[in-house]
């Protein structure tokens, strides 16, 4: 394999596009950008292969003759859409990566029946349209064929990415922890605007307005791990405020139900006072 192998995209998404540019500017020469026979789709692809030199080909009828080829389809489409390709060419002495958190490579089995090397490589970061995130210092988690680890995890260090490897068997728990990093992250400050409703706040300044303390708390976790950043009345063993907290919340059950729920998390695994009074009342609910 060359030394900057000539790489194809499959599936113009979020996810590739964002891997397409990067890699780009990181001196890879893309060779085609392959998308499903849809309009939306087509547009999409056509547009980022302008920018990036590359051809955009439909599924249907694309080439696939790069050296390595990368799918950045959704996770239920990776092994049917693998299936599909890997009929087509010779697929011996190439590699064939997918980006799927929570899936292993052998969603590529098919590839590798026919002579490819397969991995998972997954940037730990989040990708939204019209987003465009840096991926240095991102760390990727790599798991597969051991040529195919190599040439990924190389990869991914060119793209200024920090890999680690991750096992088959730890997948789930690993995207279940993505998760928690950022979607569900999302939707407890969805949760938290519309707590911010009962006092009479609307969403759009609700948002506004947490970001100056939400700001300081990631710097604060970021340097001081979960302990030396937590604050409030559960480490201060202030069983009253959280009593006027949960009355207040009967108005939004979700967010009561999630007051709680991340309430006695805390008393499990950060410092609270007044623990034996906090537990009765955070148990009694």
């Amino acid at each position: 394999m060359p030394r900057e192998p000539r790489i194809s995209i499959v599936g113009p998404g979020n996810l590739g596009r964002s891997l397409a540019l990067a890699l780009f500017r990181a001196g890879y020469e893309i060779d085609e950008i392959v998308f499903r026979d849809s309009g939306q789709s087509s547009s999409t692809a056509r547009s980022l292969a302008k920018r990036v030199g590359a051809r955009a080909s439909r599924a249907t009828g694309a080439t696939l003759d790069a050296d390595l080829i990368w799918l950045t389809v959704p996770d239920r489409a990776i092994a049917p859409c693998a299936q599909k390709l890997a009929r087509r060419g010779n697929w011996s002495g190439r590699v064939v990566l997918h980006s799927s958190g929570a899936l292993a490579s052998d969603e590529l089995r098919a590839f590798k029946a026919k002579g490819a090397a397969i991995a998972s490589l997954h940037p730990f970061m989040t990708f939204v349209p019209g987003s465009e995130p840096s991926l240095k210092g991102v760390p990727f988690a790599v798991e597969g064929d051991s040529p195919a680890v190599q040439e990924a995890s190389r990869i991914a260090r060119n793209l200024g990415g920090r890999v680690f490897t991750i096992s088959e068997k730890d997948k789930s728990a690993y995207h279940a922890w993505g998760s928690f990093a950022s979607p569900l992250v999302i939707a407890l400050l969805v949760t938290a605007e519309k707590v911010a409703g009962i006092a009479g706040v609307p969403a759009s300044a609700a948002r506004r307005r947490m970001l100056p303390i939400l700001q300081q708390t990631l710097a604060n976790y970021g340097k001081k791990g979960g302990r030396g950043a937590f604050s409030g009345p559960i480490i201060r063993g202030d069983a009253t405020t959280i009593r006027k907290h949960l009355k207040v919340l009967d108005r939004t059950p979700v967010a009561r139900h999630v007051y709680l729920a991340l309430a006695r998390s805390a008393l499990q695994s950060l410092p609270t006072g007044n623990r034996d009074q906090l537990a009765k009342l955070l148990l009694e609910g």
